[in-house]
């Protein structure tokens, strides 16, 4: 890829001709299909001012009609666009059509929440050849393109860096990952619009949230979302913040490392690595919500939560908070006493894990280390009652939500439960891994104690660990200055 002409050359493996993307558009004469074909979405708005030089780059190499800012035009309606597209083409006799269907890549630059965003509809069309996608990491944590091998670091938005990730995305090999079905009910209001629900502003992955029925005022769902990671408590409420000062003051947070300082430094004024001396008792999990679970089909659980659990994150990857692994691998002896597996991506199982606080999750940079495992589930389902508090914190695929909580004898109810699946892309050194794949189950299984602390018997000891960026203080922050 060293001249103009090798470049030329190297893109026509991606091309997509402008009449297989727009309606009515006059065929093209090509004598067979490119080896990937690409659909480029990106996020302008990630990274600062990344995102819109990605744009600008992958415009001028690509067919700009395959490149498509995600801030002017949804992905659901140009994926469904361009597909009916696919499906009049073939009716009409055209033979590469279903090539270039069958053949298809997509790639989403964004951080996690954009990355869900798109998975998310990707399942919801329910099609015959679903397409898999591979994620520019241009978020503040991305955890989903870390996951699956695409780095956690913002990428380089020159050509070479975009030609370079264009001949990753052609050798990827592709992995399945689970999607699942978000459900909440919650009382609609009396007045005004439900989608969405005033007061809250919810994450694009849940982008599909309406009323099940306009008779049914307590019911609100949404259909489909692909869970990457859901957090509740003190760890959503730092996110919550570091999320509206982004929106207060979006010209502070043009790059990783800036947000990154930004999120630690909300962590302490937060009261993260405090919570029992800055916050009642109330902020404890098991004060407002009752936790079930479903391991087998149709047999609901009570999940027992410890008192000082502040914080549960339910995972789908084995990547949280920039990159550490909050459930780690059970040993041998954990996995037959507790019913426990690795944390596979394909399985049909959730990880469940909770934090007491920052300096509990000092433990995952320990060898072996991790949360508290609560469970691995098919389903788990929140029931918040009313209590000491009269909201929470939620985050979906890295997105916070401000969730209000029953001020009456209502019950908010949160159901996530395992849908289908949906195809990524990854290198073939990723860290997720599949329950399909034998040497998956070799690796995870090397008998070793895993200092596995379930009963939330984390001392000072640990203290001395760093931690990730919802932890950690980062080496370029003056602790001084925290204040």
């Amino acid at each position: 890829m060293a001249t103009l002409d090798s470049d030329s050359e190297f893109l026509k493996q991606f091309y997509i001709p402008s009449y297989m993307l727009v309606p009515d558009t006059k065929a093209e004469c090509l004598h067979d299909t490119p080896k990937c074909p690409v659909l480029v979405f990106i996020n302008s708005k990630s990274g600062g001012q990344l995102g819109a030089d990605l744009l600008i780059t992958y415009r001028s190499i690509l067919n700009k009609n395959q490149v498509f800012d995600l801030g002017e035009e949804a992905p659901d309606i140009v994926l469904r666009r361009i597909f009916l597209n696919f499906e009049k083409l073939k009716n009409n006799g055209d033979e590469l059509a279903p090539q270039f269907e069958n053949k298809l890549r997509i790639i989403v630059a964004g951080g996690d929440g954009t990355a869900g965003w798109l998975l998310g509809v990707v399942s919801d069309l329910k099609l015959s050849h679903p397409p898999p996608i591979a994620t520019v990491p241009l978020g503040t944590g991305n955890n989903l393109p870390f996951a699956f091998g695409w780095g956690k670091k913002n990428p380089g938005t020159d050509r070479n860096a975009v030609l370079s990730f264009l001949d990753q995305v052609r050798k990827a090999k592709e992995m399945k990952i689970d999607s699942w079905h978000f459900l909440m009910r919650m009382r609609a209001p009396k007045e005004g619009s439900c989608d969405p629900i005033a007061p809250l502003e919810l994450p694009h992955s849940l982008h599909a949230f309406h009323r099940v029925s306009s008779t049914d005022d307590l019911n609100v769902l949404t259909p489909t979302t692909t869970t990457i990671f859901m957090c509740s408590g003190m760890d959503a409420q730092v996110s919550y913040a570091f999320h509206s000062e982004r929106k207060l003051h979006p010209e502070k947070f043009k790059n990783q490392l800036v947000n990154q300082s930004t999120y630690a430094k909300l962590g302490c004024t937060q009261g993260w690595f405090m919570p029992s001396l800055l916050h009642p008792s109330s902020s404890s999990i098991a004060q407002h919500c009752k936790v079930k679970i479903m391991k087998r089909q149709g047999d609901w659980q009570d999940l027992h939560l410890p008192p000082s659990i502040r914080s549960i994150i339910c995972l789908n990857l084995p990547s949280f908070s920039g990159g550490l692994n909050p459930w780690g691998t059970p040993n041998s002896r954990r996995q037959r006493d507790r019913d426990l597996t690795p944390p596979f991506v394909d399985d049909g199982l959730i990880e469940i894990v909770g934090f007491k606080d920052a300096w509990h999750g000092l433990v995952l940079l320990a060898p072996n280390g991790h949360g508290t495992r609560l469970a691995q589930a098919h389903r788990i389902r929140f029931e918040f009652h009313k209590g000491g508090a009269d909201h929470t914190y939620m985050r979906m695929d890295g997105e916070p939500w401000k969730q209000p909580l029953p001020v009456d004898d209502d019950t908010v109810v949160v159901e996530i439960s395992h849908l289908g699946q949906v195809k990524m892309l990854a290198t073939h050194d990723c860290r997720s891994k599949s329950y399909l794949d034998p040497s998956s189950q070799s690796s995870h299984d090397d008998g070793r104690d895993d200092s596995d602390n379930e009963d939330e018997s984390v001392g000072d000891e640990w203290r001395k660990f760093g931690a990730a960026e919802t932890f950690r203080i980062p080496d370029e922050v003056d602790i001084s200055q925290l204040s």
